[in-house]
C-alpha cells in the first residue's frame, strides 16, 4: 500500500504571526487561510499550520500521511499493535484519523471519503 506524506504540520501559539513569518520572511506561497488552519503552497507535501492546544503543544509537529484504503490501514496499524485514536471523521473530502507515533507524538492518518 503507498503511503504518502502530505502535510507536515507546525502547531503555532499565535497563527497570524507564523504565518506572516513563513510567508514574508522565509517566502513560501500562502495557499489559503482560515481562523483554525492555514496552508502553504509547498508542492507535493504541504507545510500546514494550527493553533496550538493542550494536546497538540506549540512547537510540535505532526506528519499527516494519505493512504488509498483508511480502514484497511487501520486495521493493519492495530493488528501491530499501534495505538489508534477515534474512529475517522469526514473532513475537506477525506476521511481523518489519528494515532500514535513514537514517544505518543500524533500522527494524521487520511483516506478518501466514501462517494455518496
Amino acid at each position: 500500500m503507498t503511503i504518502e506524506l502530505k502535510y507536515v504540520i507546525a502547531n503555532v501559539s499565535d497563527l497570524p504571526a507564523a504565518v506572516a513569518f513563513w510567508r514574508d520572511t522565509v517566502g513560501l506561497k500562502l495557499k489559503f487561510q482560515t481562523p483554525e488552519w492555514a496552508e502553504f503552497d509547498t508542492g507535493a507535501t504541504r507545510l500546514a499550520l494550527q493553533p496550538a492546544s493542550p494536546a497538540n503543544p506549540a512547537g510540535t509537529w505532526q506528519p499527516g500521511l494519505r493512504v488509498p484504503d483508511l480502514a484497511n490501514k487501520r486495521a493493519d496499524l492495530a493488528a501491530r499493535g499501534v495505538e489508534l485514536g477515534a474512529a475517522p471523521h469526514e473532513e475537506h473530502g477525506f476521511l481523518l484519523s489519528l494515532f500514535a507515533g513514537p514517544d505518543g507524538a500524533p500522527v494524521s492518518l487520511s483516506g478518501p471519503a466514501p462517494k455518496a
